[in-house]
This record gives structure tokens, C-alpha cells and sequence, in this order.
């Protein structure tokens, strides 16, 4: 780019107190252990320390590190932070990014086509007028189905910003944050995301699909990022939420949700050695899924791939996929489960997938079983030990598997994993992970 003005840079009540001051002061220290130990004194240039994860396999996880000064951004709009992103190749680089960056500051209304009326589109295919047996791909262009394709196409034009190999995104202070964006890491390497708060891009053109289910259902688009076929990628200290557009306060229509959002972060289509660190993943449904199908055409991609570490993330008041996985090899440790009234599962056991979960803290309803942590969608073994829930050390697939004797799992993954960080007792994880994940905490 030729210039640009956002670069830049005794009794026993005694004893009690003395034993639970001696637990705050060592998981204190704890803390402060099991977090990356970073040299560089600019949060912008750190790497990720070696073994800490998939993602530092190999060469590890890099980023913009070697950015010279020429490629270091700050950004606070989101023209600024795309420019910024298809500036220049593939040199390294450092976005950073100052306040709330909205991808839809405009508004829905900026990407409707012309012609396109939402009414028009509920009166047409209304399942009295409808029917239920015919989906809508074959509709015209110049029909309300038509008018809303050419309206979610622009809208995927507008909200889609692709990151480029060598590239650290990271939040200046506690407010910055991404809004109604979709980050897309695709066929990419050496990628860092840090510091930020992502709310969940809001699918403004849904489509409706009469046969999708018994009752037919709204389909959206838009994670809020998505590592697809890229390798070396690391997500730290982040938080992701539905932010000013939760579930519950959509409508329905057709008497079914109107649902706007997809996931919170997708690692699909062979994509490989990826660490998801410190995060709070919160108030969403679908939340993360790894490995997005069980057909033969994706198990080509992604047999031998998918390898993917989540440790001492915050996964609260979601519903389900945390994560959801096929395929991959899978590490999930100390993080803290924080469940609500509408809670499904925790983790989704899918097709050829070797999941590890284990030092795990697990804070469920009064009511709501163990056996729901655990959702088998395929007969992959997986290894689940040292997990506590509601503070009892519980076999998560035993659990499971007296709840659901038809359709048990087996255990052992096959594999063990050896690119941790300091491994915390599971009794320790609530304490750490509440007060030391999302976006806003990087020290």
C-alpha cells in the first residue's frame, strides 16, 4: 500500500484459613504457571512456546513475529483491518486492533438486494402454500428465494476477511473486538489470533429448507472463524459470544427458531496442528466442530489431520460441540465446563475421531447427569480420565455408557498426547481458568 495513517506500533477454624489461603496462593502460582511463558515484552511479537499444543509441532506457531515496521498495523475499522490484511503477500505481519471493529456497522439493509422483501419470502413458502416436500434450490432468480441468495451473497462478500500466512491478529488493551465478522484461516500457515472479543456474525438472509427435518428448519452461515486447510495456527486468550443477538431472543417462524448463527470456530478440510488456548466460549449453540463431514470425499482430506489441542478454555452456557469431532486426534485439557438449564453435550465423539479429555472441571445444574458430557454420534474410542464434575473425580464414559447401555463407548483413543503446558489437578481448573481465560487477560 503507498501510505497509511493506522500502522504504528492451630484451632481448626485457623487451620481451615491457613489451608484455603495456601490454596489461593498455590493456584495463584499455578496460574502463572500454566500460562505461556513469553520472553518479548510486546505481546504483539510473542510466539508460541514450544510444546505447548498441536499447533507447536514441527516449526511451531510463529505468526507476524519478524514483522518489520513497515508491516505492523493498528486498525479500528473494518475497510482498515482488511486492507491491512491483503497488504503485501505473504510478509509477516502484526494487525492490531483498537476498539470495536464492526464488519455490518450498516446494517442488514446494506446487503439486501433489490427487491428482496422478507414478508413476501414468509408468505411464499409458508408450508400451507409450500408444502414441505420440495426445497427451494430450484427456485428462479427473480423469485423471494432468488433475491435472498443474491442478498447472502453479498452479505459473504462483505463479512468474509481472509488472513494470510505469517499474520498475528491481536487486540490492543481489554475492549477491542471483532463484530459480525467471519475470519477465515484458509490454506494457510503461521497464524495468530489474540486478545479479542468475537461476536458471532448474525446471518441476515437465512434459508428456509421444508426438508430438512420432520418440520423443516432455518439454515445459516458464518463462523466466526474458520481454520480451513491451514496448519500452525494458534487462538489465544479470546472470548466468542452471541453478544447483542443470543438465541433466545430470535423469533421463530414456521414454528421453528429463525436461526441466525452457525458456529463459533470451525477447524475443517484437513487442517492441522492447531492450539486453542485461554479462551471463553459463551452463551451459543453450536459452538465448535472439527471435522465438518462423515462422507468418504471429506475423510480423504481428513484422515491423518485434524490435530487440534484446547486447553484452559472457558466453555460457558453453551448447548452443544465442545468440541464436536471426527477424524482428528483431539486434546482437551483443563478447561472448565460452566453448563446452563439447555445444555445437550459437552463432547461430540464423531466418526474416526481419537479424543483425549482429561483434567477436566465440569460445573453442571442441579439435575443434570454426567452422562451428558458425553454424546456418541460413532463407535470411536476416546480416553477420558481424571475428570471432575460438580467437584467429584467422575469416569465420564462410564457414565455414559450406564445411562446409555445401547449405544456405549469404548475407551482407550490409541494415542497419548505430549505437547502440554503444566498440567493442573482438575480440582485446581475452576479457579485458574475463570480468572484467567478470555479476551482482556493477556499479560
Amino acid at each position: 500500500m503507498s501510505t497509511h495513517v493506522w500502522h504504528g506500533h492451630a484451632t481448626k477454624r485457623t487451620a481451615a484459613l491457613v489451608g484455603c489461603t495456601a490454596l489461593v496462593l498455590s493456584l495463584t502460582a499455578a496460574t502463572a504457571q500454566a500460562r505461556p511463558g513469553h520472553h518479548h515484552r510486546d505481546t504483539a511479537r510473542q510466539t508460541l512456546p514450544a510444546g505447548d499444543g498441536w499447533a507447536s509441532q514441527g516449526a511451531g506457531t510463529t505468526g507476524g513475529a519478524a514483522a518489520d515496521a513497515e508491516h505492523v498495523y493498528t486498525v479500528s475499522t473494518w475497510a482498515e483491518f482488511r486492507a491491512a490484511l491483503a497488504a503485501d503477500g505473504t510478509a509477516p505481519r502484526i494487525i492490531k486492533v483498537r476498539g470495536t471493529v464492526d464488519a455490518v456497522s450498516e446494517g442488514c439493509e446494506a446487503f439486501a438486494a433489490p427487491g428482496y422483501d422478507f414478508d413476501a419470502y414468509l408468505e411464499k413458502y409458508a408450508p400451507e402454500n409450500w408444502g414441505m416436500d420440495t426445497d427451494l434450490s430450484a427456485e428462479p432468480d427473480d423469485s423471494p428465494e432468488g433475491l435472498r441468495r443474491v442478498s447472502a451473497a453479498q452479505q459473504d462478500r462483505s463479512i468474509k476477511a481472509n488472513v494470510p500466512s505469517n499474520t498475528t491478529i491481536i487486540g490492543v488493551g481489554r475492549g477491542a473486538a471483532l463484530k459480525g465478522a467471519s475470519l477465515q484461516i484458509k490454506g494457510v500457515d503461521n497464524v495468530i489470533v489474540r486478545n479479542l472479543t468475537f461476536e458471532s456474525p448474525v446471518d441476515c438472509f437465512p434459508q428456509w429448507d421444508p426438508t430438512d427435518g420432520d418440520r423443516g428448519n432455518w439454515n445459516s452461515e458464518y463462523d466466526s472463524a474458520v481454520v480451513y486447510g491451514s496448519t500452525h495456527v494458534w487462538l489465544d486468550h479470546n472470548t466468542f459470544t452471541d453478544g447483542d443477538h443470543p438465541d433466545s431472543a430470535a423469533p421463530t417462524h414456521f414454528g421453528m427458531l429463525y436461526q441466525q448463527h452457525d458456529g463459533q470456530l470451525d477447524i475443517v478440510k484437513g487442517a492441522d496442528y492447531v492450539t486453542a488456548s485461554w479462551n471463553v466460549f459463551t452463551e451459543h449453540d453450536k459452538t465448535i466442530l472439527i471435522g465438518n463431514s462423515d462422507s468418504e470425499s471429506t475423510a480423504a482430506v481428513d484422515r491423518g489431520h485434524l490435530k487440534a489441542t484446547f486447553h484452559h478454555n472457558l466453555f460457558k452456557n453453551l448447548v452443544e460441540r465442545a468440541p464436536r469431532v471426527r477424524f482428528g486426534q483431539v486434546d482437551v485439557y483443563n478447561n472448565h465446563f460452566v453448563a446452563s438449564d439447555d445444555y445437550a453435550y459437552s463432547f461430540g465423539v464423531g466418526k474416526e475421531s481419537a479424543l483425549v479429555a482429561e483434567h477436566n472441571a465440569f460445573t453442571l445444574p442441579a439435575g443434570v447427569s454426567p452422562a451428558k458430557v458425553l454424546k456418541r454420534w460413532n463407535d470411536s474410542p476416546l480416553s477420558a480420565a481424571h475428570n471432575r464434575v460438580n467437584g467429584r473425580t467422575v469416569d465420564l464414559v462410564a457414565a455414559h455408557n450406564a445411562a446409555n447401555p445401547d449405544a456405549a463407548l469404548r475407551s482407550g483413543a490409541g494415542w497419548k498426547p505430549t505437547l502440554r503446558t503444566k498440567v493442573l489437578p482438575s480440582r485446581a481448573v475452576p479457579f485458574v481458568v475463570d480468572h484467567g481465560a478470555g479476551a482482556g487477560r493477556l499479560r
